[in-house]
C-alpha cells in the first residue's frame, strides 16, 4: 500500500517481510498486508503462464461437452490476442460499458493507474473496480 520493506529470501523463496528503520513512509510499522501478504508468491496453485479454455484455440463456441472445456497453457501472444479479439467482439456487439474491469489489490499504483486507463480511454468504460480489502 505504499510502505517500504525487506523481503526476507532464502534459496529463492520469500520466507517473510520486515520491516525497514530507514523507511521514510512508513519505519518499523508495517500494515497487514505488507507484513502477512506474501504467501501467494510462492503457492503451489500459482499461475505462471496463461491458460485459455481449448475451443478458444480453434476459435470455436464453447460446448461443455468434452474436452473443449478444459484449461490449457498457452504463450502470451495468444493469450492476449484471445483477450483482444474476445474484448473487442464484446464490445461490438453490446457496447463499451458491457465491459468491466477488475484490478487488484497485488498490483502497484503504477499497474493500477495504467488499468484504469486502459478501460476509459482504450475499453471506453468506466466499469472498473479495486478489490482492496482484506
Amino acid at each position: 500500500m505504499g510502505c517500504q520493506f525487506d523481503l526476507l529470501v532464502k534459496g529463492n523463496k520469500v520466507l517473510g517481510v520486515s520491516s525497514n528503520p530507514n523507511a521514510p513512509v512508513n519505519g518499523m510499522a508495517l500494515c497487514v498486508k505488507g507484513r502477512y501478504g506474501y504467501d501467494y508468491i510462492n503457492h503451489p496453485d500459482r499461475l505462471l503462464k496463461p491458460r485459455v479454455r481449448r475451443y478458444l484455440l480453434d476459435g470455436r463456441q464453447k460446448s461443455r461437452l468434452g474436452t473443449d472445456w478444459e484449461w490449457v497453457d498457452v504463450d502470451w501472444k495468444v493469450a492476449l490476442d484471445i483477450t483482444a479479439r474476445k474484448l473487442g467482439s464484446t464490445r461490438r456487439s453490446y457496447g463499451a460499458d458491457s465491459i468491466g474491469i477488475l484490478t487488484s489489490a497485488k498490483c502497484t499504483n503504477e499497474e493500477n493507474y495504467l488499468m484504469n486507463k486502459f478501460a476509459r480511454q482504450v475499453v471506453g468504460t468506466n466499469n472498473i473496480d479495486h478489490c482492496a480489502r482484506l
